[in-house]
C-alpha cells in the first residue's frame, strides 16, 4: 500500500508483560502496520547467555495475540540493518532503556542513512522479563514447607490455620 509507514518492534518477549505491551501498544500509534521482531531461542541464548523461560512458538503465539501487531518477524540474527534490508520498515522501536548507548546511537546514525526513524518508549520500571525470571528463581529455591508470598499456611494438626 502506497505511503504505508511500517513499524518495527523488535524484542526478545519473554515472560510477557506490561512493559512488553506497552511498547506495542506505542510503537502501533507511530505506524500504519507493525511487524514485532521476537528473537529466536538461539538468538537469546547468544545474546544473554540463557534461553528464555518461555520457547519461541509460545513466544510468537502470544505476540501474535495482541491485537497492536499485526504481523511477528523471527530475528535470528542480532543485526538490525540485515533484518531492515528484509522487512523494509520506515520506524523501529525501542525501550528508553536503551536510548544513549553505543549500540543504538551507531544504529540511529546507520538508520538515519536510509531514512529509518529510531523512536524510544518510556521503559516500564516497575517490570521486566529479568525481574520476573529473579522472582521465579526465588521461589524455586524456597524450601517446599514455605507457604509462596500471598498464601496462607494450610491448617496445623489442629485444623484451625495453625
Amino acid at each position: 500500500m502506497m505511503g504505508e509507514r511500517l513499524g518495527y518492534a523488535p524484542g526478545v518477549f519473554d515472560l510477557f508483560h506490561v512493559g512488553h505491551l506497552n511498547i506495542l501498544r506505542r510503537a502501533r500509534g507511530h505506524c500504519d502496520r507493525l511487524i514485532a521482531g521476537v528473537c529466536s531461542d538461539d538468538l537469546v541464548v547468544r545474546l544473554k547467555g540463557r534461553p528464555p523461560v518461555v520457547p519461541l512458538s509460545e513466544r510468537l503465539q502470544i505476540v501474535q495475540s495482541v491485537r497492536y501487531v499485526d504481523e511477528t518477524f523471527v530475528a535470528t540474527v542480532d543485526d538490525k540493518i540485515g533484518i531492515w534490508k528484509e522487512v523494509g520498515f520506515d520506524v523501529i522501536f525501542k525501550g528508553d532503556d536503551w536510548l544513549g548507548t553505543e549500540v543504538w546511537t551507531a544504529l540511529e546514525t546507520e538508520f538515519a542513512r536510509v531514512g529509518v526513524k529510531v523512536v524510544y518508549f518510556p521503559y516500564t520500571v516497575h517490570t521486566s522479563s529479568t525481574l520476573l525470571r529473579d522472582a521465579l528463581h526465588l521461589l524455586a529455591q524456597r524450601s517446599p514447607s514455605e507457604p509462596a508470598s500471598g498464601q496462607l499456611a494450610g491448617p496445623g494438626p489442629s485444623g484451625t490455620g495453625s
